[in-house]
This record gives C-alpha cells, structure tokens and sequence, in this order.
C-alpha cells in the first residue's frame, strides 16, 4: 500500500510540474515584435507574424540585415509558400513547446526564395555581389534575407526564371530524398505518384522519369494535361476510378494524400515492393488531415511485418541536393510548375489560396 501510495503521490507531484511549467512556459512566451516596432535605420519589407494565425500575418518595416563572415545578403526576387508554413504560423498545440507557447519564438515568414546576391562575409568564397541564387532560409518573404553560404543557397540556372527558382527548394528536396532516398528508384522500376499535380507531386513526376522510371500520375480531370507535359506515362483520374482497383502492380507508391487504406496500397505493390508516405493531403488542416497523419505512422509500423514497407520521413535541406535539383533544372529534366505569383501584400491570401487544396504546382510571391 505504502509503494502505491507514493507512486500516487509522485506521479500527482509531476503532473503538478509539468502543469506549472507549462503555465510558465505559456505566458513568458514572447518575440521580438516589439523590438523590431521602432522605425528602422535601414528599412526593408517582411512579412512578420507576431501571433499565431494566418490573418496575423502583416507586411512591416524591419531592419535589413548584414551577413555575418559566413553569410551570403540576398535580394530576394521570388518566394513561395509550402504547406509547412501554414502549419507553423498557426502554431499546432503539439509543436508549440518547440515553436513558442503564446507567441511564435520565430517571427519571420517563409522558406524558400531566389534573388541576387548583394553582399557576402569576408569568409565567403563561392558567391559574390550579382550571383544569381536560390535555396532556403527562414523569413524568406522578405526584401532582403540572410542565408549560410555552406548550406541553404547555390547557384540559379540561367533556363529558369526567379519565379521558378523561388518555388523549387523545400518541395524540389522533398521529392528528390523521398524517391531516391526513401524510395530507392531505380531505372524500369513502375511508380506511382498520388497526387502527382500539387507542389512536390509536379517534382515528383519530373523527377522519377529524370530517374528513368515509368511514371503513373494520379490526378484530377482538369490537370491530367499537366501532369502529362511533364512526362507521365499514364495518368489516372481520381475523380473517375480508383487506382487501387487496377490490375497493375508498382515497385513503388510515392503517396502524397494518404487517402487508401494499408491493404488497398499493399495489394497493388508488387511482393518487396515500398509505399512512401509523403504527405497527408495537400496544405492546410483539414477534418481527415489528422486521421491520415496518423494512418501513415500506422502503416508504417504494421509494414514492419510484411514484405512490402510503408516509409515516412522529414525532407533535410542541404547543399550537395540543392545541386542536384540545379543540374536537373540545367539540363531540361525538371521545370518547376507555377500556378499563381501574388504580390508581398497579398500574402495572406497566398496562403489561403494554397491551403484551399487546389493549386496544381506551386504559389509564389513576387518581390517588386
């Protein structure tokens, strides 16, 4: 009785803790916001969001940063948005301890740009003023950002535009790492990609064929010519049949919605074949969205015990597959998919464009 008792007791005392911590945590949360209100000496334009929410999301005068010795100054020209900053502006209650209890510990907007290199540390060898870049950092939506020269930037193609460049980092690397890395493709290998016609699914395709698989694009009526300029061998539209009812069989399933059952995508993966779970269904929180998030980490623990694997994974940014996403754009295999281009002010609505779930490539802001 006494051992129960105390168990009792030190469980109420750390929950009591923990409670406490959390209240803490709570309102000692804060930001720089009210630093950054006085006027500038060196202004420029970024959008901020000093509370969580999209319609927090505000266009202010900050100052313009100065790179460090390992840093590159870049004058952003294009920026775009991904689903996973949508996520992180409204600031999901499971990932608040990471991202701030009350207030986002990190104001700035946005992950992905290109532009023009305007100064760089005295560290800094591989770029200099007037390089055409790409590549991500935080608080991307903005005039100007800073970004270390060993890691989030490298060169821009000169066949694409900066709009192209600024959509290509987050959902170009999420494609790449999930097919190769994940995947594993190899040449000849039969692929299907759910959802092949959003951000990451227009990489997706391009990608794989650049890998020379066969490539079967699953998409809606209206972007079945979409996914078929950029080189899918077969197309199904979802709104007409339902590919897990076909009698063709995939070495892999590269599954963007998440919206088939573990048996369904197992029955039309051949016998050692992989499904990797790369989304849950577009941007945005949606009511089935937390249901498939959970139903990807299920399918990937039951995988476990067949022969055929459900994998999921966190797209990392780095240098040598940002190059390798140039080279692929350099010679033709990839072209990136703009759906529309929005004005800094006009960011709001951008997010909330992208989050409708309809966009077919990607959504990007235009530096004026």
């Amino acid at each position: 009785m006494k051992i129960k008792r105390l168990l009792k007791w030190s469980l109420g005392a750390i929950l009591l803790v923990l409670l406490g911590w959390l209240f803490v945590a709570y309102w000692m949360s804060t930001n720089d916001c009210n630093q950054n209100a006085a006027n500038p000496n060196n202004p420029m334009k970024a959008i901020v969001n000093c509370e969580y929410g999209v319609e927090n999301l505000q266009l202010r005068e900050i100052e313009k940063p100065t790179p460090a010795d390992n840093e590159v100054l870049v004058r952003v020209r294009a920026a775009s948005i991904n689903p996973a900053d949508g996520h992180l502006i409204r600031g999901v209650w499971l990932m608040r301890p990471m991202l701030g209890m009350r207030k986002p510990k990190n104001t700035r907007f946005g992950t992905d740009f290109a532009g023009i290199v305007e100064a760089v540390g005295k560290n800094v060898a591989d770029f200099k003023a007037g390089d055409e870049v790409f590549g991500a950092a935080k608080g991307a939506v903005a005039d100007y950002i800073r970004v270390k020269a060993d890691r989030g930037i490298v060169s821009k193609p000169s066949n694409i535009t900066f709009e192209q460049a600024g959509s290509v980092a987050i959902a170009g690397l999420t494609a790449l790492q999930g097919l190769r890395d994940k995947g594993h493709i190899q040449t000849g290998q039969k692929v299907l990609i759910n959802g092949a016609s959003g951000g990451v699914g227009t990489f997706a395709v391009q990608i794989a064929k650049a890998f020379s698989a066969e490539v079967t694009a699953v998409c809606s009526t209206r972007n079945i010519e979409l996914v078929q300029s950029l080189g899918a061998d077969h197309v199904i539209d979802y709104t007409k049949e339902d590919f897990t009812k076909g009698d063709q069989h995939y070495d892999m399933i590269y599954d963007l919605v998440g919206n088939h059952s573990f048996s369904e995508r197992r029955q039309i993966l051949t016998p050692n074949g992989i499904c990797v779970l790369a989304g849950m269904g577009g941007a945005g929180l949606h009511p089935e969205s937390w249901r498939r998030l959970i139903a990807n980490f299920s399918a990937a623990f039951r995988s476990n015990f067949t022969p055929q694997k459900f994998v999921t994974y966190i797209a990392k940014l780095t240098k040598d597959d940002l190059d390798v996403l140039r080279d692929l754009m350099e010679a033709g295999k990839v072209s990136p998919v703009i759906d529309r281009t929005y004005k800094l002010d006009q960011t709001q609505a951008a997010v909330r464009y992208l989050e409708e779930g309809h966009a077919h490539g990607k959504v990007v802001i235009v530096m004026e």
